[in-house]
């Protein structure tokens, strides 16, 4: 059980820290040069993670409720886990994606609420609509949405090709080529490196196969 909660705490402090860092020091769509082929790009998500959403404000509502029904289901299987006293190769890793699951949650939920200012949603385009300055933590209740309204800070960028095609190349000149374009967070993070390690170390996670 400690172990789960170290690395569930751990993730969510750094997940927590680098938003709240880069959303009140960042204008939306900043993006500085960290490393060759790293940036620190401010973009705000209202779905799903690598930037993926769908259906407005009913499909954020749609995505929040799942999560949290997840988290509750994983809940529920780490006392039982725990209680057959399986290995880290399992336990380790889902605390990655419990840990990652929460951040994005915690998100989605409150930083309406305690926020001067952020992405929201217009229905009469149907769109969701950016924002000009650096925002500002205020009173809880107090920010610019509403409970489960808010959206997800991410700033992880690795454009490891980013290229302007020349204009007299044939079929493809003057395009812009990217890889790798997509923007996510530590959460997004400990989702995906946490889903890796259970397929790398899937006969040692589940020795004797998927048993709930």
């Amino acid at each position: 059980m400690k172990k789960i909660a170290f690395v569930t705490l751990l993730i969510l402090l750094v997940d927590q820290a680098s938003k709240i860092y880069v959303k009140t020091h960042f204008n939306l769509n900043d993006s500085i040069s960290v490393l060759p082929g790293f940036k620190m790009t401010f973009v705000e998500n209202p779905g799903m993670a690598y930037g993926l959403h769908f259906g407005g404000v009913i499909g954020k509502y749609f995505l929040v409720i799942v999560r949290v029904f997840l988290i509750g289901g994983m809940i529920y299987l780490f006392k039982k886990w725990l209680e057959r006293r399986e290995s880290n190769y399992l336990l380790i890793p889902m605390a990655m994606i419990f840990a990652g699951a929460i951040g994005n949650l915690i998100d989605g939920m409150f930083y309406g609420l305690i926020f001067d200012s952020g992405t929201i949603y217009d229905a009469s385009i149907d769109r969701w609509i950016g924002y000009d300055g650096i925002s500002k933590l205020t009173s809880f209740g107090q920010g610019y949405s509403t409970f489960m309204r808010g959206c997800v800070v991410d700033m992880l960028h690795f454009p490891l090709v980013d290229w302007n095609v020349p204009e007299s190349w044939p079929l493809i000149g003057g395009k812009h080529i990217e890889f790798f374009k997509y923007i996510f967070n530590v959460a997004d993070s400990a989702i995906t490196v946490g889903a890796v390690l259970l397929l790398i170390f899937r006969k040692k996670a589940f020795p004797n196969g998927l048993e709930f």
